[in-house]
């Protein structure tokens, strides 16, 4: 039973998240979500009380995402092979999440900014940034960092209209983060 539960659960997440990109989150409703899923308001309200509560449940998992990439890296000595793999890790987490979500994060920040996620994922965004420059951490090194995070990020959110897969996406926004990276 927890199984069908948890995919419920997920299917949920994953139809909000085509609403949300579609339409904006502000124009979603819970019933909306309900009638692509082909269940009932109630079914949905059962896993999430409002859509606000699919946003937290995503985020969390943002959150949680970069959480291990912060542990591992702080758990790992510094140099350009851990600021290398924090790039391909935080690819991975991104790309793993979805474009739908990252795109929805992106084009809806008024909502993210209104639940108070933003401050958190940013005070985390620029923690990846500080691990992958340490020990020096020079201002321009971290600006290459946070340049090479954001050029992951934007090949999630920015560049789903081109015909590459999700896969060669990735692949190439790693080499061109990288390549910025190694120009600090």
């Amino acid at each position: 039973m927890d199984g069908r539960r948890s995919d419920t659960r997920e299917r949920i997440r994953s139809v909000a998240m085509e609403l949300f990109s579609e339409r904006g989150y502000e124009r979603t409703s819970l019933r909306e979500i309900a009638d692509r899923l082909g269940v009932t308001k109630a079914a949905v309200y059962y896993h999430f009380r409002t859509k606000e509560d699919i946003v937290v449940s995503l985020s969390e998992d943002l959150r949680r995402g970069i959480d291990e990439i912060v542990n591992w890296a702080q758990s790992t000595p510094p140099g350009s092979e851990r600021a290398r793999e924090i790039l391909t890790r935080y690819g991975a987490l991104l790309h793993g999440l979805g474009s739908d979500m990252v795109r929805f994060w992106h084009e809806n920040q008024p909502a993210f900014r209104d639940l108070g996620f933003g401050t958190s994922l940013r005070y985390q965004f620029r923690t990846l940034g500080d691990l992958m420059t340490e020990p020096e951490s020079e201002p321009l090194a971290i600006f290459h960092a946070r340049q090479a995070l954001l050029a992951i990020s934007w090949s999630v959110s920015m560049m789903g209209d081109l015909p590459l897969t999700d896969e060669q996406r990735y692949a190439a926004a790693t080499r061109i983060a990288a390549g910025i990276l190694a120009k600090s």
